[in-house]
């Protein structure tokens, strides 16, 4: 099943003249080849089934819109009956969870792409519009495979399948997580599509290595390829794994335009790695080969394909004619513009006027956060609340609570806000490949948020770059418990990590009831608000 990280091996060549061998270029750009096996698949189905057992059982209760869910679910009824958002009526929330959905014949004015909402449209149109399994039922299915998505990833970036079922199970039970599973908000769909990409481009590092490694190697016919193929290396313009990502950052895009971070910080990441690629190969100009021969390609490979993808997820607003500024560009002139069609300027002029929108939104809530405290855990967001008292179903006490919080699972989530600087440490001083694309997600989906310091958030924000906390922790984990240390020391080690993991999962059933909407005494509910911003 594979051993945990282990530090990286330099294996030496004895002859100079095999240095460009097909088995020694892989070697040199792939490392130890690690075959899984059947294990390599049971184990991440494995934590992806106790994921979706969490995440689908009960998961109608509360029923109720809950926190965004006044929004979206309503907006998805709206695509679903006229391929656009439509306004409702005041207080429309009791008639829609009682089956009677009415919206207004007027277009809607919404700030957000709509794929986000079609997805939760689909799953109200197999499982009916009244009820949350309908509308929930998107989000549970995408964080459940999200689960699944983490532990191939890790596995596969780490060669261990013990360190992808690792890094699986702590997203499966991790609280933040499974609550944005359960709820239809749009940012658990961001997050699946971010990390759907950022596998796409791991294994495009594997493919686009053995590319290289297979055309150097053919060049040198057992000998050294000619000078002129070794002054800047082979173009390889042609990379599946990347149009994939592209199209995935483009879905990603389509859901929330914050995803725009994921798609730079990953196209800057990727191209590093063909730098590092082509320095290991022997390349004697490796940074302008990697940037003008796979750097440009890769461009113009992911970012077309990405926009391309994410103007098909706007495909019902286009294909109607009854859309928020669908007909704006007939009654303004061009402007300079009369060369693009009016569907265009019309759909500019929408996203000028929702990025003004964003830039403007500094509306004071109860629940907002700073990004400051979101690596804390500071603030995290109540969606529902409901109080009962003693005889009502569920309470055998003076006074109950039911609620659902997204409060994250504070043994994984401060674990892996201390581990942090550890990776960052890896990622400087050894040059760990693993340790930096752990990294990138973090950044990608916390930094640009500094730049609004203005403006309104909230914790929920954070899910899009949860499971590269948790790549993170895992990545730490592994090192503790491998390395050059003595058998005892590394016993020691290992023992430490199942205790890590022994807790984490306690610590996971004591906050499922808040996760959830159990009912709970009001002590017990008290014992797990272990900061007053909590509750």
């Amino acid at each position: 099943m594979s051993a945990p990280i282990q530090p990286p091996r330099t294996r030496w060549v004895r002859d100079p003249s095999r240095a460009f061998d097909r088995e020694a270029l892989r070697t040199r750009l792939l490392g130890d080849g690690v075959r899984f096996g059947a294990w390599g698949w049971i184990v991440p189905l494995a934590v992806a089934l106790l994921a979706g057992i969490l995440r689908f059982w009960n998961l109608g209760h509360p029923h109720a819109l809950i926190f965004d869910e006044t929004y979206y679910v309503k907006d998805a009824y709206s695509l679903l009956q006229s391929g656009y958002e439509r306004q409702w009526p005041q207080d429309a929330n009791d008639a829609f969870t009682a089956g009677s959905p009415a919206p207004l014949d007027a277009a809607a004015y919404v700030v957000h792409p709509p794929l986000g909402k079609w997805l939760i449209a689909a799953g109200m149109l197999v499982f009916g519009t009244d009820n949350g399994w309908g509308w929930r039922f998107s989000p549970a299915f995408f964080g459940t495979l999200s689960v699944l998505l983490l532990a191939l990833v890790a596995q596969r970036m780490f060669s261990s399948v013990v360190l992808g079922g690792l890094a699986g199970m702590l997203l499966a039970v991790e609280g933040h997580h499974l609550v944005q599973s359960r709820t239809a908000l749009l940012d658990v769909f961001v997050m699946f599509f971010a990390l759907a990409a950022f596998w796409a481009l791991v294994e495009d590092r594997f493919h686009g290595r053995r590319l290289l490694a297979d055309r150097l190697a053919a060049a040198a016919a057992g000998g050294t390829p000619p000078a002129s193929l070794l002054l800047y290396g082979p173009w390889i313009p042609w990379r599946p794994w990347r149009l994939a990502a592209g199209v995935l950052l483009g879905c990603a895009l389509g859901v929330k335009w914050s995803s725009l971070a994921f798609v730079a910080v990953f196209g800057l990441m990727t191209v590093l790695w063909d730098v590092q690629a082509r320095r290991a190969a022997g390349i004697r100009h490796w940074f302008l080969g990697a940037v003008f021969r796979e750097g440009m390609p890769a461009f113009l490979t992911i970012v077309p394909a990405a926009a391309l993808t994410y103007l098909a997820t706007w495909a019902g607003w286009l294909a109607t004619s009854g859309g928020y500024s669908r007909d704006w560009a007939a009654s303004h002139p061009p402007d300079g513009w009369g060369w693009a069609p009016a569907w265009l300027r019309s759909l500019a002029e929408y996203h000028r006027s929702a990025y003004s929108f964003h830039q403007g939104l500094h509306s004071d809530h109860q629940w907002e956060s700073s990004p400051w405290s979101w690596l804390f855990a500071g603030r995290p967001v109540l969606f529902w609340i409901e109080t009962t008292a003693q005889g009502e179903p569920g309470c055998h006490a003076s006074s109950c609570f039911a609620v659902v919080t997204d409060l994250p699972n504070p043994v994984i989530w401060w674990s892996a806000a201390l581990a942090l600087p550890v990776v960052l440490l890896f990622w400087g001083g050894r040059r760990d490949w693993r340790a930096g694309a752990a990294l990138s997600g973090l950044l990608a989906g916390f930094l640009p948020w500094f730049a609004y310091p203005e403006r309104t958030m909230f914790f929920t924000y954070t899910i899009a770059f949860g499971p590269f906390m948790v790549l993170a922790l895992t990545y730490v984990l592994g090192l503790a418990a491998a390395g050059p240390a003595p058998p005892g020391r590394r016993r020691a080690g290992l023992l430490v990590v199942g205790a890590f993991v022994a807790l984490a999962v306690l610590v996971s059933a004591f906050f499922l009831p808040v996760w959830t909407g159990g009912t709970l005494p009001y002590d017990f509910y008290r014992l797990r608000i272990w900061m007053p911003s909590w509750g």
